[in-house]
C-alpha cells in the first residue's frame, strides 16, 4: 500500500523546490529588477508553504508559490510608496534650476506616476517591464507567458492611456 505523497513530507518538499525555485526567482527578478530581493520573496514563499503544506495539494504547489510571491511583492512595492511619499515631503534639496522649472518638473513627474499607477495591472506590468527593466517584448511575453501579440496590445494601451492623461509628447 502506498502512502500519499504530501508536500509536507522533506523529500517532497525539496522536489518542488528543485522544479519551481529557478523559475520563480526568474520572474520576480523581472518584476522587481532585484536579486537579492527576488531572492527573498522566493524564500518566504517557499516558508509559507512549509507552513501550509498540510493544506497545498502538490498540483497547486507553484500557483501557490507564486500567488504568495507575487502578493509579497505587490505590499513591497505599496510600502515603497508610502516610504517614499514621506521621505520626498521632508526633503530639503538645493539645485541651479529655476522654481518655475522644479515646479513643472514635479508636477510632471507626479502625472506621470498617477498615470502609470493608474493603468490596469496587466498593462502597467508590461509598461514597466518594457520602459524600466529594458525587456524586450519577446521576454516579457515568456515571462508572463502570454504571446507577444498580447505585449503589443498592452504597451499600445498603456501607451494610449498614458498619453491621454500627461499629453502627446510620450513616446
Amino acid at each position: 500500500m502506498k502512502t500519499k505523497k504530501t508536500i509536507c513530507q522533506p523529500k517532497v518538499f525539496e522536489d518542488v523546490y528543485d522544479k519551481q525555485s529557478k523559475s520563480l526567482h526568474n520572474f520576480m527578478y523581472y518584476k522587481c529588477g532585484d536579486k537579492d530581493l527576488a531572492e527573498d520573496f522566493v524564500q518566504e514563499s517557499f516558508i509559507k508553504l512549509w507552513e501550509n503544506c498540510s493544506k497545498v495539494l502538490i498540483e497547486k504547489a507553484k500557483s501557490f508559490l507564486f500567488t504568495v510571491a507575487n502578493n509579497m511583492f505587490l505590499n513591497h512595492v505599496a510600502h515603497k510608496k508610502i516610504v517614499l511619499k514621506h521621505s520626498s515631503e521632508n526633503k530639503k534639496g538645493y539645485t541651479n534650476e529655476t522654481p518655475e522649472f522644479i515646479i513643472e518638473e514635479k508636477e510632471f513627474l507626479s502625472k506621470l506616476k498617477n498615470a502609470i499607477a493608474d493603468l490596469p495591472e496587466k498593462q502597467r506590468e508590461v509598461f514597466l517591464l518594457n520602459r524600466i527593466d529594458k525587456k524586450k517584448y519577446r521576454e516579457i511575453a515568456e515571462m508572463l507567458d502570454i504571446s507577444v501579440k498580447a505585449v503589443e496590445k498592452r504597451m499600445s494601451l498603456a501607451l494610449k492611456a498614458l498619453r491621454d492623461k500627461i499629453g502627446r509628447n510620450l513616446k
